[in-house]
């Protein structure tokens, strides 16, 4: 299976701060890959230098095989690598749907003017929205839900909603920002479900995430980082018996890993 995605020496600096220290990896097509770390190891830098919401110091970025590092992120989204949030508060004061609807506009073919004066293309464009949205919410398990306002979501819904944004962009890879944070068991019981079924729906997945459990469940591969530095690679198997991983996790390997 070919890399969809390729890291390459990837580094980032502050001053005299290195955030992220010459990480390389790759991650194959519709492959679900996880980056884990404790606290401060670097992960939400690598991700912002991934989707390119950061530009690099040193190294760069390959999306099926061209450079995207340094690019725009909304031009780096167009290409198909697109990024979740943490919380989704945009949009909230509209309905679930509408909200789904207004993520679709980065695939636009009508202009501004032309939503403002309801050009064919502008029309086309806000029916397509609509049903893809619709088929969005169904995936997910949001249907009964199109009509509430968004901010009226409990907290996993908020999340899957924040999923179906994404997916509302046609992605190629999907990375997700902590996409368990705050769940009890059932609710990530139910997320990780969710993410396995991007992978049906043909995505590949990037995720960074707290919970062992929820990782050691899902990943083909992990990537583990400390202090800014790659320590480890492999599958679950692999990263829960490396002992660079054990020590970079201070000896709480039983809550911590799994072990």
């Amino acid at each position: 299976m070919s890399e969809i995605l390729q890291v390459k020496g990837i580094s980032k600096k502050f001053g005299g701060l290195t955030a992220v220290n010459g990480v390389s990896f790759g991650v194959k097509e519709k492959e679900i890959l996880s980056v884990i770390g404790p606290n401060g190891a670097g992960k939400s830098t690598l991700f912002k230098l991934i989707s390119s919401f950061m530009k690099p110091t040193d190294g760069e970025v390959l999306f099926n095989g061209k450079r995207i590092s340094n690019q725009a992120p909304h031009i780096v989204a167009r290409k198909g690598v697109v990024r979740t949030f943490q919380e989704t508060t945009i949009f909230k004061n509209m309905t679930v749907k509408q909200t789904v609807i207004v993520a679709h506009h980065l695939r636009s073919k009508a202009n501004l003017f032309g939503y403002f004066v309801a050009t064919p293309n502008a029309r086309n464009d806000e029916k397509h929205f609509g049903d893809s949205a619709d088929e969005i919410l169904d995936f997910l398990g949001l249907s009964s839900m199109a009509h509430e306002q968004a901010s009226n979501l409990p907290h996993g819904h908020l999340r899957a909603l924040g999923i179906a944004m994404g997916l509302a962009t046609n992605p190629k890879i999907l990375l997700l920002d902590e996409p368990f944070a705050g769940m009890n068991h059932d609710e990530t019981m139910k997320a990780v479900k969710m993410v396995r079924d991007l992978r049906k729906r043909g995505l590949t997945v990037l995720l960074v995430e707290h919970d062992m459990h929820a990782v050691m469940t899902i990943s083909d591969r992990i990537v583990v980082l400390n202090f800014g530095t790659k320590i480890a690679e492999g599958t679950p198997e692999q990263i829960q018996k490396n002992p660079a991983v054990i020590e970079a996790y201070l000896g709480q390997e039983d809550k911590e890993i799994g072990l």
